[in-house]
């Protein structure tokens, strides 16, 4: 199985969703290293990004060892999007993903995010200046639609292919459900009906099994996980595995989450610094740590803590205590 989006190659068709706050360097240098065929930064603000605001040039930073790499792109003006888009395919992005998919409230109060799925004429003007400002591939990320009564992903998924976009995404719920409710992959396959490049199924794939389903129930030829992988960056890896084999690799041990967790935590510090890098570890290490006796203490414990050294020799003592 593999995935082709423009000239590029994808071995396996399992991605890393752009997730805000969490898909950043560190953790998606983790699921590249443990095999997912492609990983999406952080969505970005297109202005922010034109107008070099630290934060945004730090979200598009990518290395070698997770290339080929895509910077997801959110906005709504066609002029903006496209020289940020041009910015980023100068920085090392192979790809550049356009954002018309999240549901948040204040990317939709600036029409932006899946706010741009009600306006099918703008919509279709930043993707084709996006297009036309890079020679890398560009592609979509969307929702089915604005509601149940505007179930419009078909229409813009057609349009998308028909201004050079090499590949479709589509989150299998409407904006107004936001994460509630149940992923609906049957109702994507009206996209694939419509489309000859790459559909990738998202929504509700926690597990090896459910991305299976996913791609025979939606016809994708992908998939796309984000929320399940947090804590879990082998996750992908499982995947591919099943996906190839039938078969599930089990959870890494005790030892080799706990190692992993120190890793993640050096390269958090590294990239952001002591002061910010311990408070936004905080949330991966707790997610690694879901499961494990006496984990919700550890938490609440760790959440005060400031000094990094003391937060690793909790972390020794949960997974002592655990073995």
């Amino acid at each position: 199985m593999s995935l082709k989006i423009g000239p590029i190659d994808i071995c396996d068709p399992v991605l890393l969703a752009p997730m805000s706050g969490i898909t950043d360097l560190p953790f998606r240098k983790l699921v590249k290293r443990y095999g997912a065929g492609l990983v999406i930064s952080e969505m970005i603000a297109s202005r922010a990004m034109i107008e070099e605001s630290c934060e945004s040039l730090k979200k598009s930073e990518n290395c070698a060892e997770e290339f080929p790499m895509a910077v997801q792109l959110a906005g709504c003006e066609p002029d903006v999007m496209a020289e940020a888009a041009r910015m980023n395919e100068a920085r090392g992005a192979a790809i550049i993903d356009i954002n018309f998919g999240c549901p948040v409230k204040k990317i939709v109060k600036k029409f932006g995010g899946s706010a741009l799925m009600r306006d099918e004429t703008l919509a279709i003007e930043i993707m084709e200046a996006t297009v036309k400002a890079v020679k890398i591939p560009v592609t979509v990320k969307m929702r089915l639609g604005w509601d149940w009564d505007c179930i419009n992903a078909p229409v813009l998924a057609k349009a998308a292919e028909d201004v050079g976009i090499q590949m479709v995404t589509v989150h299998g719920r409407t904006r107004n459900q936001l994460y509630r409710g149940t992923a609906d992959w049957e109702t994507i396959r009206a996209v694939k009906d419509v489309i000859s490049i790459p559909l990738i199924v998202n929504g509700d794939i926690t597990t090896p099994q459910d991305a299976k389903k996913a791609m025979q129930i939606s016809g994708a030829d992908g998939v796309m996980v984000g929320r399940a992988a947090q804590g879990k960056p082998w996750l992908l890896r499982q995947i591919i595995d099943y996906l190839k084999t039938g078969k599930t690799i089990p959870d890494p041990d005790l030892p080799e989450i706990k190692s992993l967790i120190k890793e993640h935590y050096s390269h958090i510090l590294e990239y952001y610094g002591t002061q910010r890098g311990v408070a936004l570890a905080r949330k991966h290490i707790g997610w690694y740590c879901a499961g494990i006796p006496n984990s919700n203490l550890f938490r609440a414990e760790i959440n005060k803590m400031t000094d990094p050294d003391k937060v690793l020799s909790k972390v020794d003592d949960l997974f002592l205590q655990a073995a």
